[in-house]
């Protein structure tokens, strides 16, 4: 009896394991077909996967300075911010940001489901580790831009340009890509097209960003 119950934790940490690194080492050449969070979502789906060279530069780097600005640096998991929200939890009882960076948001999209849960949190992180080791930083955030959600039941930056903008990703100019980034927090109740006053703000504060970044921030993409 014994056997049997080594044999089966053996055999669920197999799976557990192995499926989903056999599934991102497809990913290193083949596109994501569809998302746990698109299967959930009642919306139609408009998603269609371009190659990173595709993607203008400017939602490139309004993407990077606005949600993981040292996406280049870290190996997953971004531990100096992680410090900072740390440190304002304990001084304040809450955090005013997220500690959440481009891998791991990745993870999450590909694939887990959207509410937040502790469990959520627990599955991220051997899972941000095997896209790190498995995939190049290109890859990632080349997955990443074809898969956030920037609208209902829009996917990626080629949907996200045509729905927005009427145009192809590879055109967007930066206000347009500054205000894409701006709605990605929350891209159900915000609009690129039509922006609210803050996201108007927080675009012109991605571009703000976007002029003084230092050309490491996406020298690794």
């Amino acid at each position: 009896m014994k056997l049997f119950f080594r044999r089966l934790i053996w055999l669920g940490l197999l799976i557990g394991g192995g499926l989903p690194i056999a599934i991102i080492l497809m990913y290193r050449v083949a596109p994501p077909l569809a998302t746990p969070l698109m299967l959930i979502r009642d919306d139609p789906i408009h998603y269609n996967f371009v190659a990173l060279e595709d993607i203008s530069p400017n939602l490139v780097r309004a993407v990077l300075v606005s949600e993981d600005q040292r996406f280049c640096e870290h190996t997953g998991f971004d531990w100096k911010q992680l410090k900072i929200v740390w440190d304002e939890v304990l001084d304040t009882g809450t955090a005013s940001r997220g500690a959440s960076t481009i891998s791991m948001q990745t993870a999450k999209n590909l694939f887990l489901w959207p509410s937040r849960s502790k469990l959520r949190k627990v599955l991220e992180i051997p899972l941000t580790i095997m896209l790190e080791v498995l995939l190049p930083k290109h890859r990632i955030l080349e997955i990443y831009l074809n898969i956030a959600e920037f609208g209902p039941g829009i996917y990626g930056a080629e949907a996200a340009a045509q729905a927005h903008f009427t145009r192809e990703a590879r055109k967007l100019s930066a206000l347009q890509s500054a205000r894409l980034a701006a709605v990605l927090p929350n891209p159900l109740t915000r609009s690129a097209a039509r922006p609210s006053g803050n996201v108007q703000k927080r675009a012109e504060k991605i571009m703000r960003s976007m002029r003084i970044a230092p050309a490491t921030l996406w020298g690794c993409v």
